[in-house]
């Protein structure tokens, strides 16, 4: 009898512990996605294009959804990291992977860093280089204790609360054009490629991309039968990330169609500023306070996973030896950039479309993998919709990089 409790009680322990996973990796993408990289290019293309940045909105959610069911639903059928199965796709091609999503990652976090700094720096008046300092020591305390992953999970969730919070009070003081908004996201009147490929890099491509899929992992998520949890973290992280996104241009929107100019230095903050006064100076400062921490955990935690080619219970307790170091480099490095070099803002943008270039050779890559009996088993077959989907966005991606970088260059 007590052995029937025993196992009666497992299914429902695993189903817990999954469902955590799957929220845990929603809120992990979803906040890594619009972090203070988001919050600059959104400012910043919003006050060059008007309306019809809206597309470049409506474009970069679709191109999520794709992705993002695509490589959450590989990785976890498959049981293994990107990495390790890029290895088996084609042998070294996981470091080659590797090296372009840490490096890229580790870029980014210079401006997460750099972000969080100007946050508490808008707050307490705290200078940016000391607050990138505390914002940092926070991070690695809350990366290395004991239950990290918990941990992670619930502080960016907090801070997807307080995000969510801000955005909702500036839509509700400002006059939000939403026709005008609507009718350019569908229809607009100038289509810049630089835009989408900054947007979409910034929010989707990199590390990002990976950050839900090896959560899942990391929850214990293995094999076909799991594909529930896949759909569960995957929509309700490109859901909220969406919500996020669609907030802020309306914000950014209702301040340039009111006549106003945004600051180039710092025009995220400009749109807070306008819209409430010294009171949403305020608000931008602990919004890009929580926008800058929550980036700072996803891409720590998804960038040293892509170091992690463990792919087994043994080998994986053999790297828990240096993630702690790992995460510890990788953040005080980070930290050290910005303190010395400084100048986030310019980092972001530019590392957000050079990481439009990795999406579509990481995508490409796993869906060469999904054809893999050998990788992801005998009995599964990947949904044709995603399949052509999929390819579709490599295309379109590799396209609009490269005409991306023909206008950057």
């Amino acid at each position: 009898m007590k052995k029937e409790q025993q196992n009666a009680g497992l299914p429902k322990s695993r189903r817990n512990k999954l469902h955590a996973a799957a929220i845990g990796g929603a809120f992990l993408m979803a906040m890594s996605a619009v972090g203070p990289g988001f919050l600059t290019q959104t400012a910043t293309f919003t006050s060059q294009m008007g309306a019809n940045f809206g597309f470049a909105i409506l474009v970069c959610i679709l191109v999520d959804i794709i992705v993002q069911l695509n490589i959450w639903r590989i990785i976890v059928v498959a049981g293994k990291r990107a990495q390790v199965i890029a290895n088996e796709v084609f042998p070294g091609l996981g470091y080659l992977l590797s090296a372009l999503v840490a490096i890229g990652g580790l870029f980014f976090n210079i401006g997460n860093i750099g972000g969080a700094g100007l946050g508490l720096n808008v707050l307490f008046g705290i200078s940016p280089q000391n607050g990138a300092i505390i914002v940092a020591a926070f991070a690695i305390i809350v990366l290395i204790i004991k239950n990290a992953l918990t941990a992670v999970d619930r502080t960016v969730q907090v801070l997807a609360v307080i995000k969510i919070a801000i955005l909702l009070y500036i839509l509700w003081v400002m006059k939000v054009p939403y026709a005008t908004a609507v009718q350019h996201s569908f229809v607009p009147t100038k289509v810049d490629f630089y835009s989408i490929v900054t947007i979409v890099g910034g929010t989707v491509g990199g590390y990002i991309s990976f950050a839900g899929g090896h959560r899942l992992l990391e929850g214990g998520a293995r094999g076909q039968q799991d594909i529930k949890y896949v759909n569960e973290g995957a929509l309700t992280g490109i859901g909220l990330a969406s919500v996020i996104r669609i907030m802020l241009f309306l914000a950014g929107l209702a301040v340039i169609v009111a006549g106003y100019k945004l600051d180039p230095a710092n025009p995220a903050a400009s749109i807070f500023k306008v819209a409430a006064g010294d009171f949403g100076y305020k608000f931008f400062g602990l919004l890009l306070l929580a926008s800058g921490l929550s980036s700072i955990l996803g891409s720590t935690f998804t960038s040293v996973s892509f170091l992690d080619y463990a792919i087994s219970a043994k080998e994986d307790t053999h790297f828990e030896k240096y993630r702690r170091m790992l995460i510890m480099a990788f953040i005080v490095f980070s930290t050290a950039i910005f303190y010395f070099i400084g100048q986030p803002a310019k980092v972001l943008v530019v590392v957000g479309t050079l990481n439009g270039f990795i999406l579509p050779i990481a995508l490409a890559m796993l869906l060469l993998a999904a054809r893999r009996k050998d990788i992801i088993g005998t009995t599964y077959r990947h949904p044709r919709w995603l399949s052509i989907t999929g390819w579709l966005v490599v295309l379109f991606m590799a396209f609009a990089s490269v005409e991306a970088a023909i206008k950057l260059f």
